[in-house]
């Protein structure tokens, strides 16, 4: 077994796993697993650069993590950087600061790497010849990814909860006007992914990331998150649609006391979950499997 580290950051969020990996087998033990808000992407759809307070909350993520590591004895690193940093004017103050702490550059991979990342993370406990799609909803982006063992087809699109959250939310709940142009933006980039991807063709639709987890652990009631639950529960369309009703309808204050939400995601969950139920109704599933396991496991399968 090799021990490796893996981080994943996006526009959101930036996570760390510390993992034992056979190389030949990609069997993976995990050793420590763990998530930060950062918010990396404020403002970058709008301004085209990573705002300071935005880039320093990075910064101390990697310093906290840089710990975790050394402790843990990590053979190597790799660190994986994705939407937000791909559009920044200023991203080489990213590079450069993670390279300060961690000692490696941030590899700022395409959108259909960071697909076939997440098709590798997400589906390496999966058993059967079904077809999946795997959608992996982020801050900045979303990846589509149709395969079964091996990726066949691959796309991401600029739909992300931050991005569409940032792009078109003025007011708490958002307004009908507002809602629709959110929905409209996502069919738009459903249409834009289906030019490459045939995701109309899958037999499973497997969710990705924080947005799917959080709407999953809603629709199963749990008192507190709990990942052993969430990972590869089995969730309805019209669970989906339920939830998805639910958040639209709420006030900051009553999603912040949700206490399966997280408070990074208390004001971008109500955009996530409508880029769920749009893809969910899209490719007419029945239900998504969630998965907790997702690029972050792909990046560190990739190491070993």
């Amino acid at each position: 077994m090799t021990r490796v580290a893996g981080i994943d950051c996006g526009t959101n969020s930036i996570r760390l796993l510390v993992a034992d990996v056979h190389p030949e087998t990609g069997d993976l033990i995990e050793l420590d697993r763990r998530m930060t808000i950062v918010r990396l992407g404020q403002g970058v759809d709008k301004t085209g650069r990573l705002a300071p307070e935005a880039l320093e909350r990075t910064f101390a993520a990697c310093r906290a993590y840089a710990e975790v590591i050394k402790e843990l004895g990590a053979e190597r690193l790799r660190f994986v950087a994705t939407s937000a940093s791909r559009d920044a004017e200023n991203r080489q103050d990213f590079v450069n600061g993670v390279v300060e702490i961690l000692g490696v550059e941030p590899e700022v991979i395409t959108g259909d790497q960071e697909a076939a990342f997440s098709f590798t993370g997400a589906t390496g406990e999966l058993h059967g010849d079904d077809r999946r799609l795997v959608v992996d909803i982020g801050g900045g982006s979303t990846e589509f990814v149709v395969g079964n063992r091996h990726v066949e087809a691959a796309r991401s699109v600029d739909i992300g909860c931050v991005r569409l959250t940032e792009r078109h939310v003025r007011h708490d709940p958002p307004t009908a006007e507002e809602v629709a142009a959110i929905r409209a933006d996502v069919r738009a980039a459903l249409d834009l992914a289906a030019e490459t991807v045939p995701i109309d063709t899958a037999e499973t639709l497997v969710g990705l990331a924080g947005s799917v987890t959080t709407v999953a652990a809603i629709a199963l009631g749990l008192p507190e998150y709990d990942s052993e639950k969430v990972h590869h529960s089995r969730i309805s369309a019209a669970q989906v649609a339920e939830v998805t009703e639910r958040l639209l309808a709420s006030t900051h204050d009553e999603r912040a006391a949700i206490p399966v939400i997280h408070p990074g995601r208390v004001d971008v969950i109500i955009a996530g979950a409508l880029v769920l139920r749009e893809i969910v109704e899209r490719v007419g599933a029945r239900e998504v499997v969630v998965s907790e396991h997702d690029i972050l496991d792909g990046i560190a399968l990739s190491v070993a």
